[in-house]
């Protein structure tokens, strides 16, 4: 609007109103009705002062013409507020019109301005989400597929070990790995179909954790117990992944960096929260140092994501302490 106001075009338009309705309000008094189009028009066309005196200047057509015709001052008093009352009302309402344009526009423009805001705001929050689901699937990965593997790796380097001297104990760590193998292949197409740890299907998360550590202990020769506590209740899955995970980065570790002769994992269902904790008996490390890894920061994500806590308790020569707290819903 602003543009079209400062438009040179709009005063030739007045210019030329001007030049013809002075002659033909000379010519027939009556035209002047035509005021009635043309003083919205200049409030179209011009700020707000311009405005006021483009209207005056239309008003006084008439009053100018009846002092040329009449030479008595009293015949053109009474026309002359009536122009001056026209000019007046016309001001207060071209002004007000003009306002309330221009707030509308205003208006408009923060509507458009909230719209694209909101455009970006779910943009981002796509963005987020996509980047948090990709981190969750890298968690996941790392929680399978790379644990699984480095247990295979790991039973078939100790059959090979045993390859000439114990054929009896190659053969049993190849089974380990054929089992160890089958195993992931099932958490990985569980992954791909649910995305839902193939352990939790079907069966409660104590019992996931008994055979998780069953196997922990079968596979290293850790003498490892798994203890729950606590009145059972139900749980989100997705708490309930998160502490399955949890459980397996935790013994994952102790496989890898701890050493350890005896682990123990408890599970105790309480009030208000329940608590994972993996205690192992092994070289221990200072957790100030961040030596946790990729492993330890995946698992503190996941467990903020479901608003829980997760604490490392550490020495060297003291043993690990992993414990995860998480609130009910």
């Amino acid at each position: 609007m602003r543009d079209s106001v400062e438009d040179r075009r709009g005063y030739l338009y007045l210019a030329g109103v001007l030049a013809l309705y002075g002659p033909a309000v000379l010519l027939a008094g009556s035209t002047s009705f035509v005021l009635f189009a043309l003083c919205p028009q200049v409030f179209m066309l011009f700020p707000a002062l311009p405005s006021i005196a483009a209207l005056l200047l239309l008003n006084s057509v008439h009053v100018v013409v009846l002092v040329v015709r009449t030479a008595d001052p009293a015949a053109y008093g009474g026309p002359a507020l009536v122009a001056a009352m026209v000019v007046l009302v016309g001001s207060v309402l071209g002004v007000w019109s003009q306002r309330t344009v221009t707030e509308s526009e205003h208006r408009a423009d923060l509507i458009a301005e909230l719209d694209r805001s909101r455009t970006e705001v779910a943009t981002l929050s796509h963005q987020a989400g996509i980047t948090a689901e990709r981190q969750r699937l890298a968690a996941d990965i790392h929680d399978t597929i790379a644990q699984g593997l480095s247990s295979v790796v790991m039973l078939v380097q100790a059959a090979d070990a045993d390859l000439d001297r114990d054929t009896a104990g190659a053969r049993r760590h190849l089974d380990l790995a054929l089992r160890t193998a089958r195993e992931n292949l099932a958490e990985v197409r569980g992954l791909v179909a649910a995305l839902t740890p193939g352990e939790l299907t079907g069966s409660p998360l104590a019992q996931a954790l008994h055979r998780l550590v069953d196997r922990f202990g079968r596979d290293t020769a850790v003498t490892a117990t798994c203890a729950a506590t606590g009145t059972p209740r139900p749980l989100a899955t997705s708490v309930e992944v998160v502490l399955l995970r949890a459980a397996q980065e935790a013994l994952a570790n102790v496989r890898r960096h701890a050493g350890a002769s005896t682990v123990r994992l408890r599970l105790d269902q309480g009030t208000d929260t329940v608590l994972l904790e993996v205690t192992d008996d092994g070289a221990g490390f200072t957790p100030a140092d961040g030596t946790g890894g990729y492993g330890l920061d995946a698992m503190r994500a996941r467990v903020e994501q479901v608003h829980g806590t997760l604490t490392v308790r550490s020495a060297p020569g003291a043993g690990t302490t992993v414990r995860v707290e998480v609130p009910y819903p």
